[in-house]
């Protein structure tokens, strides 16, 4: 008896009847294997299609890698050069503070010796009048 498929592998089902062995696979000499072949053989373009795809995404996960660490190096030589430039900028920008600071305090300096200046110069009238006034007092008292 030729059979066309897996489901020929069981008996047909009976008539209403008495329970019997019914469904169960019948003895095959070939076996599962010889209904299989023919399954395994139609999924082998299939195989190789996919061991394509796989190499494929291999290559090109390769390339992808190669690709951004040449992008990161040139990144890194970007900041590193970068970063000369920034700290030539902070040093600058430093001078330049310390520079604004050492001019307010100078000119807060020169006010204040001002300031010193001016009323050191209010008080020399009367330190001069005291003076004359004790060396006049005491010429008159007759004391040295």
């Amino acid at each position: 008896m030729a059979r066309l498929g897996i489901l020929d592998r069981f008996r047909p089902v009976g008539t209403p009847g008495p329970a019997g062995p019914v469904g169960v696979p019948a003895t095959d000499v070939q076996g599962p294997t010889a209904e299989l072949v023919p399954v395994f053989a139609a999924l082998d373009a299939d195989v190789e299609a996919c061991a394509v795809i796989v190499e494929e995404a291999r290559i090109k996960a390769a390339r992808d890698v190669a690709a951004a660490r040449t992008h990161a190096a040139a990144v890194l030589a970007r900041a590193r050069l970068e970063a000369g430039a920034a700290r030539a900028d902070a040093a600058a920008r430093v001078r330049r503070d310390a520079a604004e600071r050492d001019t307010l305090a100078i000119e807060q300096a020169r006010r204040d010796g001002a300031a010193i200046e001016e009323s050191g110069l209010a008080r020399i009238p009367a330190f001069v009048g005291k003076i004359i006034d004790t060396m006049l007092s005491s010429r008159i008292t007759g004391q040295k």
